[in-house]
This record gives C-alpha cells, sequence and structure tokens, in this order.
C-alpha cells in the first residue's frame, strides 16, 4: 500500500467541505429569516456548484431563500447542491484510495430502475412539506408539535414496500428530533448528522429517487472476507464483506450481503448471532471459513446480494487472508450514484508488515512510515477479536475508511504470532456457533432473555 497518498492532501476537498459547512450552519437557525451569516452560507454553496449543471438552479435558489423567499423548489436545489459537493467528496477520497492500493474503483454503477409514473406522489409530496418546515424552523427552532408532522405520512408510507426506504429515514430523523425538543434548549446540535439526513429525504422525496437498484444475477464462487456488526439498543446489523468471482471468468468485484433484525436491549455480545443467523445463511459459511457457491443469485449493480438461501451453497474452505492476499487485489469496487457520501466509504484492504504503535489508547499502524489510526471501536464485542489482538497482529484485513478528516482502518480479522505459530482471529469467528466459553456464555443469556420475553410477550397476548 502507497500509505503516503493517504495522508497526502487531496485537491478541492477543504474548500468542498467548507462550503457544506456553511451550508449546514445556516439550517441551524433555519430559513424562514435569513440573517447576513446565514446568506453568506448559502452563497458559498451557490459558489461552490458553479461550475457544474446545478449552477443556475442553485443560484436562483441561495438568492431567494436569502431573502426570506425561498420554496420548495429552492429548498430541493440546496439539497441537491449539498449531495453533489459530498458526491465529489466521496469520489476524490475513493479515486486516492484505488492509487493507494493499486486497486482502481468499477466506476459509477447503473442508474434506478425507471419507474414510469411518481408513486404516491401526495405521500412524497406531504412528507417534502414536512422537511421544508424542519428547514424553516431551524434545529434550534424544532418542538415536538413541528416533528410530530411527520408521524402521519410515516404511517400512511410504511404499508407501501416501494416507500418504506423513505418512510423508515422520516421515522429515524423524527424520532431523533423528538428526543431533542425543544431545540432551542440543546447544548449541542449535531450539525452535520441532521444536515446528512434532511438533505437525503428531501432527494427521496422526489419522483423516481426512491426506486429500486437495477439487479442482475452472479453466478460463481463467493469468498467472504470478514463482517461488520452495527448495533443499535433495538436492531443490529451484520454485513459480510467478499470477492465474488464470476463463473464466467470475468473480472472479480467486491460485494457485500446484509442482514438485519431487530432486538431487545438485553441481548449483548455473540447473542447478536441467534437473531441474525435466521435471515442470512451466509453466517454459517463465515463462521466455518468457507467459500460459498452462488447460482444466479440477485445483485445490485452497488454490489449488494439480495440474499436467497435457494441459490447458495456452501463450499470449499476458503482462507480470509489467502483471499485477500489473491483475489482481493484485482477485486474492483463499485459506487452507487445517490449514496456517493464519505461516510459510505468502505473499503477492504490487507496491510502486512507494519509496526504498531499505542498512542493514548489508540492503536497506530505504521506503514512504510506513514501512521494510519486502527479504529478499534468498531471491533464488535460479538466475536474474539479484541483491541489487545489487534496491538499484537502482523497482518491485518479491515475496511478503509474516511472521518473527521482522516483515513482510519476498522479491522475485520488479524494475524498474531502465538507460541510461535500464525494464528488469525476473526471479528466474525462466532458468526455460525461456537465452543469458545465466552462465547457460549453470551450466547446462552440471550437464549435465557429471548426465552424471557417471549413468554411475556405471550401472558399480554392472552390478556
Amino acid at each position: 500500500m502507497r500509505a503516503d497518498l493517504l495522508n497526502d492532501p487531496v485537491d478541492g476537498l477543504d474548500e468542498a467541505l467548507a462550503a457544506v459547512d456553511g451550508f449546514d450552519g445556516v439550517l441551524v437557525d433555519g430559513l424562514l429569516r435569513p440573517g447576513p451569516a446565514q446568506a453568506a452560507g448559502l452563497a458559498g454553496l451557490a459558489d461552490a456548484v458553479a461550475g457544474s449543471p446545478l449552477a443556475g438552479r442553485v443560484a436562483e435558489a441561495a438568492g431567494k431563500t436569502a431573502a426570506g423567499a425561498g420554496g420548495e423548489d429552492h429548498f430541493v436545489a440546496l439539497a441537491a447542491a449539498r449531495t453533489a459537493l459530498l458526491g465529489s467528496v466521496h469520489d476524490a477520497l475513493v479515486a486516492r484510495i484505488g492509487e493507494a492500493v493499486g486497486r482502481p474503483p468499477a466506476g459509477e454503477s447503473g442508474a434506478a430502475a425507471a419507474t414510469g409514473a411518481d408513486h404516491a406522489a401526495n405521500l412524497h409530496a406531504a412528507a417534502r412539506s414536512w422537511l421544508c418546515d424542519l428547514a424553516r424552523a431551524g434545529w434550534r427552532g424544532i418542538d415536538h408539535e413541528l416533528v410530530a408532522g411527520a408521524a402521519p405520512v410515516v404511517s400512511a408510507m410504511l404499508p407501501d414496500p416501494a416507500l418504506r426506504r423513505l418512510a423508515a429515514l422520516l421515522d429515524g430523523f423524527a424520532a431523533e428530533l423528538a428526543a431533542s425538543c425543544p431545540g432551542a434548549s440543546l447544548e449541542r446540535v449535531p450539525v452535520r448528522r441532521w444536515a446528512d439526513l434532511w438533505s437525503r429525504a428531501v432527494l427521496l422525496t422526489l419522483p423516481g429517487a426512491a426506486s429500486a437498484p437495477a439487479v442482475g444475477e452472479a453466478t460463481g464462487r463467493l469468498l467472504p472476507l470478514g463482517v461488520d456488526v452495527q448495533e443499535h439498543a433495538t436492531a443490529v446489523q451484520a454485513q459480510v464483506h467478499a470477492v465474488f468471482e464470476p463463473a464466467d471468468g470475468g473480472a472479480p468485484r467486491l460485494v457485500r450481503a446484509s442482514a438485519s433484525a431487530p432486538k431487545p436491549d438485553t441481548v449483548l455480545g455473540a447473542g447478536l448471532w441467534q437473531l441474525l443467523r435466521p435471515h442470512l445463511s451466509l453466517l454459517a459459511a463465515v463462521g466455518e471459513g468457507r467459500a460459498v457457491d452462488l447460482d444466479a443469485m440477485p445483485v445490485t449493480g452497488e454490489g449488494d446480494l439480495l440474499w436467497d438461501d435457494a441459490r447458495a451453497r456452501a463450499g470449499e474452505p476458503a482462507e480470509v487472508f489467502a483471499t485477500a492476499r489473491v483475489a482481493l487485489p484485482a477485486a474492483a469496487f463499485p459506487t452507487a450514484p445517490l449514496d456517493r457520501h464519505p461516510a459510505r466509504i468502505a473499503v477492504p484492504v490487507l496491510l502486512e508488515g507494519y509496526a504498531v504503535e499505542e498512542d493514548g489508547g489508540a492503536v497506530v499502524f505504521q506503514v512504510a512510515g506513514q501512521r494510519l489510526v486502527v479504529d478499534t471501536d468498531r471491533v464488535p464485542a460479538a466475536g474474539p477479536l479484541t483491541p489487545e489482538a489487534v496491538a499484537s497482529s502482523g497482518a491485518c484485513v479491515g475496511l478503509l475508511r474516511w472521518d473527521a478528516g482522516e483515513f482510519l482502518l476498522q479491522p475485520l480479522a488479524v494475524e498474531r504470532t502465538v507460541r510461535k505459530r500464525t494464528v488469525a482471529v476473526h471479528a466474525g469467528a462466532w458468526a455460525g456457533g461456537t465452543t469458545d466459553k465466552a462465547g457460549v456464555r453470551a450466547e446462552k443469556a440471550a437464549t435465557d432473555a429471548v426465552k424471557v420475553l417471549r413468554e411475556r410477550a405471550g401472558k399480554l397476548l392472552r390478556k
């Protein structure tokens, strides 16, 4: 890896992020009566896209909004400009990663499938109206009455699968806002996060934006690299990153397969796998260290496998580090047009021959004389991989991410020497089950917790 490229500045990056930050600051106090500072933020956003096809519409939107006369169309244009700027940041960072690892991205994936007429235009319009009311009030101006305006829209959308993506986003966003009301009393506003959620939701209300992505078929061999576990108090998701080798001899590519499940807050650690296994048989193959043979498995242009157990069967043993050394260097990674955002960057990489240092509790890899911070906070408690194992490793397969202005590495698996033997430790080693004492205890605790909750639920339903 050319680690020096990860630390070199990217042309135009700071300027693009400064324009985004300027607009995000505008949303804090709202667009109802913009002041001079807000007008400057709006003008900065318009200047940043002056050389793009959005230039005319965004300049008009910025001018009208700064004068307090902004309407829905103007707010949509501003959301589009912000999204385009962050998309350009994403593209620049992904291109830099491609240079550093010698593995160019696959370019943009295909656009979403055409939908014809706008589906449920009235519900999209209602959602857009609520989002525009939020923008006028600003994060400091939110109250329970304003936030509650999302509830009827979400309730009307949820029964329709075509609208569920936007409904889930609006529901989660409204819940965060409600937990922070009144906005005037907030000590700290999550400025970037709420602006991200707002701008994405605005664009998803446009015709065709939330359409299902184009889907193809994948036939060949799937070689898992690792599992990224994302846990919330009431939900958990496991995302398997893998290399797919087409049976027709085509170029290998990086793909993902995901499973999500609701969870009680008493289910922790290795107990999470019990909730996820019924939704994704691939986890068993990950735990056993096996490849999976796919037969016409649905896959989107972005590399997301729409998992169907009937189209998959366990294959031969496949060691993660062998896959990373042999197949990963040639595997391209696709980019989804609407999902181009720096926070979504997660590129699998292999690192070897690094030195390890600990800086104030943080683990840092020294790669060819360059520092690369390891994000050990992302190491899940649902597996045997620990920060201590990472700190004593000599090789690492991980996800290269970008956060707070720098590249970080999220470990998925490491190789370390134990009693003169090289041992691999995987974050997803317990995904298919485990005989490890700690894992067995966590699984039993989860079984007991779920059993008690089911009994209580049954009693409530009988009443």
